[in-house]
């Protein structure tokens, strides 16, 4: 008898193995075959180095990180260039239990052939343990071609090796979720349009029911990584947990020397937003651009994937690395002594040695695998959040709104109105359009409304929301906007913590409240006369877009699968309404 634990084999997962998906029976079977030869991180690295694309550069990896993985104490920093498609491609994603039977047999069919097609070329596999957090632990496997392996080396990277948590993971509690598989083929190629999607035959096959997805056609890997994280988020939803495409942060004021902040105690703090957003500088930020008070202290969950446990009301962390983009990291950034592998860089000599240089100069996109030490002190579960912030681009929207009423608060995330950015492989045309991104997570494999009760628990259990507008706010038009720096939400930041701020309500949108200009005055001297919404130029203009943009809300929300949920969705439909 298999002994349980975490995540199951699908052995030991289906009490009626007919319930197993074909696409995870294929999947499985590959999988299982004697070719498929199982590697570590050390063998991986060794063979990434003599791959096509790959620069073994002069940069060394974090020495403690090599030190743990038992990696030769001379390892340095692969980079591996993707080719054309440097981004995430989301119109590959084609969702196996949403088809209708005929194109399921379809896929069922071609997924077939692209492992009959696959068995021709020499193949391995890597196992990682997803979540860090011993109460919270997914067992995945990733197979695909040895031409492939510095993707696996990366996803060893990023995630965390089997061998490494492998007593812990025996040591976790059993849950209801089956191992992840994940299978990936780059050198597939099909003539039927059916794939051809932004540039080349592309399949990003999803079965979220089954912990199965499969990359075929693709070479960058964000494709690895998300799609990992895509099954990981889906499994803590099935059992109940909120899914986070964000990163918190934890900050303990009973350290500060004035003993007036140790009311406070240790506040969590999160923020949703997408790439480019602000996230990663909110989450990150040592000291909130100095306005934190002298003494406190600071632990970093992740800036980019977490879960909410709602029952237990705390916050669990998936990886042990960060993924970051580079694009304002020059040569002699600090943060280089913390890297693990790049991507998609350019590698110049300097003084004799081959450098990772990033800033993009040799294609937008360029990243980094990071280690956590980056963000001082880190842990691997942190306090239910005392804050959460959507980070908005929405050029109407004052730098900072508190979202009182629970309903509005989920609203505005679910119809959350973002930027496209390079991060994703789209049109060029795509880039500066805004767009919705519900709770700002673009791997959502499953319903929205899963998302909307999950939040609305969150809000249910305590937690405070609010919105930052992280574009510009509306100055004289919406292409003339009055700046919102990144020092400004930094200060903001901490006053939220610190309850600094006094609100009123913003008399356009019932539910949502502004700074009182005695209080924000005094953190930021002059900020009432910047932003205050009632002293925007074109007010006709300003008044009519933001009508327009709320009606875009309510449009997005009305057509979309909250139907199945029509309480819920009067109830956010209602909130979304302006005073005339």
């Amino acid at each position: 008898m298999e002994e349980l634990m975490a995540s199951k084999s699908s052995a030991a997962y289906y009490s009626d193995l007919k319930a197993m998906s074909p696409i995870r029976a294929i999947a499985e079977t590959l999988m299982n075959s004697h070719l498929v030869r199982k590697i570590d991180i050390r063998e991986a690295y060794e063979m990434a180095k003599n791959q096509p694309g790959v620069t073994v550069t002069d940069l060394p990896m974090y020495p403690e990180f090599v030190k743990l993985h038992n990696l030769p104490a001379d390892a340095k920093v692969l980079n591996d260039c993707h080719g054309n498609i440097i981004g995430r491609t989301a119109k590959a994603r084609r969702f196996y239990h949403r088809l209708n039977s005929s194109q399921k047999n379809k896929l069922e069919g071609d997924f077939r052939e692209a492992v009959w097609q696959m068995q021709h070329y020499p193949l391995i596999k890597a196992e990682a343990i997803l979540g860090m957090d011993q109460d919270l632990m997914i067992k995945a496997t990733f197979i695909t071609t040895e031409s492939d392996v510095v993707n696996v080396y990366n996803w060893l990277l990023n995630f965390a090796p089997y061998e490494q948590l492998e007593a812990q993971y025996e040591a976790s509690p059993e849950l209801p979720i089956q191992d992840v598989i994940l299978i990936a083929f780059n050198e597939w190629t099909c003539d039927d349009d059916f794939y051809n999607n932004v540039g080349a035959p592309q399949l990003a096959l999803v079965d979220e029911k089954h912990n199965v997805i499969v990359n075929l056609g693709m070479r960058y890997f964000g494709e690895r990584k998300k799609g990992t994280l895509t099954l990981a988020w889906t499994s803590g939803i099935r059992i109940g947990m909120a899914a986070c495409h964000g990163g918190i942060k934890e900050i303990d004021f009973g350290t500060c020397k004035d003993s007036y902040y140790h009311k406070f105690g240790k506040r969590s703090i999160a923020f949703y937003g997408l790439s480019g957003t602000g996230k990663s500088s909110h989450t990150n930020s040592h000291d909130n651009g100095g306005t934190l008070p002298e003494g406190f202290s600071k632990v970093v969950l992740h800036d980019d994937a977490f879960q909410i446990d709602l029952e237990n009301k705390i916050c669990r962390v998936w990886e042990p690395t960060l993924f970051d983009k580079t694009d304002s990291r020059p040569i002699d950034h600090p943060d280089w002594k913390y890297a693990l592998g790049v991507m998609n860089h350019a590698v110049l000599n300097i003084d004799g040695k081959r450098l990772p240089v990033g800033q993009d100069l040799r294609n937008s996109n360029g990243r980094a695998l990071l280690d956590r030490s980056l963000l001082g002190k880190y842990v691997n579960r942190c306090a239910f959040p005392k804050a959460l912030v959507w980070l908005m681009k929405d050029s109407v929207l004052p730098p900072v709104l508190k979202l009182k009423d629970k309903h509005l608060a989920i609203a505005m995330g679910a119809a959350l109105m973002t930027q496209r950015n390079r991060a994703e492989n789209v049109k060029e045309e795509e880039l500066n359009k805004l767009v919705f991104e519900p709770f700002a997570n673009p791997f959502r494999v499953y319903e929205l409304y899963r998302d909307v009760e999950a939040f609305l628990h969150v809000a249910e259990n305590g937690a405070d929301f609010y919105c930052f507008n992280s574009r510009g706010y509306w100055k004289d038009s919406d292409d003339s906007l009055e700046a919102i720096p990144l020092k400004t939400s930094l200060t903001l930041q901490t006053a939220l913590l610190t309850d600094q701020v006094e609100w009123e309500d913003w008399d356009l949108l019932p539910g949502a409240m502004i700074p009182t200009k005695a209080s924000i005055d005094k953190i930021l001297p002059g900020y009432y006369d910047k932003y205050n919404p009632a002293l925007r130029n074109n007010m006709n203009d300003y008044i009519a877009l933001l009508k327009d943009r709320f009606l875009q809300r309510r449009d997005f929300l009305a057509s979309s699968d909250l139907k199945e949920k029509p309480e819920i969705q009067a109830e956010l439909l209602k909130v979304l309404e302006l005073k005339a």
